[in-house]
C-alpha cells in the first residue's frame, strides 16, 4: 500500500478551498455591482419628452428693464410700481423661484411651491442691483438678472462688483449676450464665440458659478438659434408667444412689465400664462 503524502494533500485541499472562495465571492461581488448598478439606474429620474415639456402648465415669468421715474414706455416702471408689483405678488400668495427650480419642473417633474413665479430683469441696469434687488429681498424674493456683457462697469449699468454681489446673496445670473445682437444673426463660429462662448466665461469668472441660462436679445429667436444654444444652457428665455416644439426649453416664455397697475399685473399674468394657449413653432 503506497502511503500518502500528508502534506501534499493538505496543501492541494487548501489551495482549492482558496480557489472556490475566490469563485464564490467573484460572484458574490459581481452580483454585487450588478444591484448597484441597478439601483442607480433604479434612482435615476426619467426625462420629460418635448411633447411632455410643452405640455405642462406655463409658469409666469415676468421680465422688467428700467426702473426709474421719468417718462412712461413699454420697458420702463417707476420705483413705486416696482415696490407696489412685489407687494401685490407677495400679498397674493405668490412664491419667487429660480431657473433651477423650473427646469427640474419641466424637465423631472418636480413639485413648484403654491402659486410660482419667476422675476427676470434684462440689460445690467444699475437700478436691478440698488433699487429691485433690495425690494424683492423685502419680501423673500429673488431674481434672476440677465447681463448684457458689454455694459460691464459703464455708467447707468451695474459694475462687476455688484454683478457678484448678487449672485453672492442668492440671486441667479444669467447672459443676455455681448452686445444685444440677435440669435438670428448668428452666422459663423466667431458670432457664437463673440456673443455666448465668450461672455459666459468671463460671467463665471465674475460670479464664481455656472452661467446656465440665456435671454433672447429682443425676446427673438429662430429653431437653429434654439439647437445651437441647446449646447451650453439648460433653459433659454423669449418674449414670444410661440415656443419651439423640438427644444421647448430654449424657448420658455417670458412677458414685459410695462408701468401697469399691481392689479393690471395680476390680471396680464392670468392672461399671458393661465388662459392663453400660444402657438409652437415647427
Amino acid at each position: 500500500m503506497k502511503s500518502i503524502n500528508i502534506k501534499y494533500l493538505f496543501t492541494g485541499t487548501l489551495f482549492l478551498g482558496l480557489v472556490f472562495s475566490g469563485c464564490t465571492n467573484s460572484k458574490k461581488q459581481e452580483g454585487n455591482s450588478a444591484k448597484a448598478t441597478d439601483s442607480v439606474a433604479m434612482d435615476k429620474p426619467v426625462a420629460n419628452t418635448s411633447a411632455q415639456i410643452l405640455a405642462k402648465p406655463e409658469v409666469p415669468v415676468l421680465c422688467y428693464h428700467r426702473i426709474e421715474e421719468g417718462k412712461k414706455g413699454e420697458y420702463k416702471v417707476s420705483p413705486a410700481t416696482f415696490s407696489a408689483h412685489m407687494k401685490i405678488l407677495a400679498d397674493s400668495g405668490y412664491h419667487s423661484i429660480l431657473p433651477a427650480q423650473l427646469y427640474d419642473y419641466l424637465v423631472y417633474n418636480k413639485t413648484l411651491p403654491e402659486k410660482p413665479v419667476m422675476i427676470t430683469f434684462d440689460d445690467s441696469r444699475v437700478e436691478h442691483s440698488t433699487i429691485a434687488a433690495p425690494v424683492m429681498e423685502k419680501y423673500g424674493f429673488r431674481g434672476v438678472f440677465f447681463i448684457m456683457t458689454i455694459t460691464y462697469n459703464k455708467k447707468n449699468y451695474m459694475t462687476t462688483d455688484e454683478i457678484a454681489a448678487l449672485a453672492k446673496t442668492g440671486h441667479v445670473i444669467g447672459l443676455h449676450s455681448w452686445d444685444h445682437t440677435m440669435v438670428t444673426k448668428y452666422n459663423e463660429a466667431a458670432d457664437w464665440q463673440k456673443q455666448v462662448i465668450a461672455p459666459k466665461e468671463k460671467l463665471e469668472k465674475i460670479t464664481g458659478k455656472a452661467v446656465e441660462y440665456w435671454a433672447y436679445p429682443n425676446g427673438v429667436y429662430d429653431h437653429k438659434g434654439a439647437e445651437e444654444l441647446n449646447r451650453y444652457f439648460k433653459i433659454s428665455f423669449s418674449l414670444s408667444t410661440k415656443r419651439d416644439t423640438i427644444v421647448p426649453l430654449q424657448s420658455v416664455r417670458r412677458m414685459i412689465v410695462p408701468e401697469w397697475t399691481p392689479q393690471g399685473l395680476l390680471k396680464s399674468m392670468r392672461r399671458t400664462f393661465h388662459e392663453a394657449k400660444p402657438l409652437s413653432k415647427n
